[in-house]
């Protein structure tokens, strides 16, 4: 067997370094951590989503006490966004997520939400640039899927 490695490219940056528009971005995603529904696991995410066109929509999780019927933020946005822009494409996603003590706590978006990601870009052939926010001051920043899910499936 043939040894091989996968080596994973990030950004690190403080966000008052972050693009006028990323900072943004991560705010409007801070934002809609408020109407996060996570009573059972008290871990609030939200996300939001700019799409080619400029425009941003937003989502935050939602649990169900009959799990796994909740839904991530990230697919919550994303697919808000399908649901009111047809044709546009994710341009960049923003993740922030907070702890029961309401300190930000690093949160990377899940394999089904990366699953549907990688979609986006296979569908509008682009890269989708994703920051994470990691703590109260710093984000990471990854150019693609690939770079946090290597091994999507497609068609």
């Amino acid at each position: 067997m043939e040894s091989k490695q996968l080596v994973i490219n990030y950004g690190e940056s403080s966000i008052e370094e972050l693009l006028k528009e990323d900072r943004e971005l991560l705010m409007e995603a801070q934002n809609s951590l408020e109407v996060s529904y996570s009573p059972y696991s008290n871990f609030r995410v939200a996300s939001a989503v700019r799409m080619d066109s400029g425009v941003v929509f937003c989502g935050a999780n939602q649990e169900n006490s009959a799990y796994p019927s909740g839904l991530c933020a990230e697919r919550v946005a994303l697919f808000y966004a399908g649901a009111h822009s047809k044709n546009a494409k994710v341009v960049s996603i923003a993740v922030v997520a907070q702890n029961s003590d309401n300190k930000f706590s690093k949160s990377y978006p899940c394999g089904a939400c990366l699953q549907v990601l990688s979609e986006w870009e296979m569908r509008f052939k682009t890269s989708i640039r994703i920051i994470v926010q990691i703590d109260e001051k710093q984000v990471q920043i990854f150019d693609g899927v690939s770079s946090l899910m290597p091994f999507s499936f497609n068609l």
